[in-house]
């Protein structure tokens, strides 16, 4: 079945977005994703939007260049890419004229209304309701529900806490101590011991807490608030994980699908709602 016809933009392109731009592109949706000029990305090894500060980056196969413009992304699109835009505001969806909208920027707060209506807009966890913000919402808490499609109601509410792995809760998310620019001291991928250094936010050193892999961390020379998520840490230890699309970003990809292909049919090469 050929998508080439149903146009695709998310917001934001970190690593849950990632792994929604990853399945729509495997299953042959054209995507374009919208970025910040300085997106905040701690799982760059997995996020298109690193494409921004790097100019491309492969993820699992995949190619994501930065564009400049909605007909250099559409170019991109036909050679089996993903191209990358700042666009932080939506300006390009006038001209872009996505079928499918996703807001993947994890706000956690009620989106402001945008005069843009795609024929199916899809909104991820808290923050949004449908249909009020949005068609439908994915659940993106860890637990039963995750990933599934919610076509009315909202998403469990923010736990502000990370999912639990061999016992470690919240020590593995690091978090800048203060406002400042970070200094990379450690690199993804490295496997470190507890205590090893990890950065430094202005004049705080961060350690790793206990012995396992650097998933994720924010790029060097950063500057982030107080409070910010700056860093992951698996204790599994395993460094293929830091360089794979995780498996809940997956999910979440696989429920975005999902809600597409239950709320649209594909007739003669245009995409309608379904009726009834």
């Amino acid at each position: 079945m050929n998508f080439n016809h149903m146009r695709v933009a998310i917001r934001g392109g970190g690593d849950l977005a990632s792994g929604i731009a990853y399945r729509l592109h495997r299953a042959g949706f054209p995507v374009l994703i919208l970025e910040l000029q300085h997106p905040m990305l701690v799982r760059r090894s997995v996020s298109f939007g690193s494409a921004i500060a790097e100019g491309s980056i492969v993820v699992e196969g995949v190619t994501a260049l930065q564009v400049s413009s909605v007909d250099e992304a559409i170019t991109i699109q036909g050679k089996e890419q993903i191209p990358v835009l700042v666009d932080p505001d939506a300006d390009s969806l006038e001209s872009y004229r996505p079928s499918v909208l996703i807001d993947a920027r994890m706000l956690k707060t009620a989106p402001a209304a945008h005069l843009f209506r795609a024929e199916l807009s899809i909104g991820l966890g808290p923050g949004f309701t449908s249909p009020d913000h949005c068609d439908a919402v994915i659940e993106t808490n860890r637990g039963h529900h995750l990933g599934r499609v919610i076509w009315q109601g909202s998403a469990e509410a923010d736990t502000s806490l990370p999912e639990q792995v061999m016992g470690h809760e919240s020590p593995r998310v690091l978090r800048a101590p203060e406002e400042g620019r970070v200094r990379s001291l450690a690199s993804i991928g490295n496997i470190l011991e507890a205590g090893d250094a990890i950065a430094r936010v202005g004049d705080h050193l961060i350690t790793a807490p206990f012995r396992g892999v650097l998933r994720g961390l924010i790029a060097d020379d950063q500057y982030v608030p107080a409070g910010i998520k700056i860093g992951d840490i698996d204790p599994r230890a395993d460094r293929s994980y830091a360089f794979e699309i995780s498996d809940k970003s997956l999910a979440i990809g696989g429920g975005v699908l999902e809600a597409i292909l239950s709320r649209l049919m594909v007739l003669h090469g245009r995409s309608i709602h379904e009726t009834g």
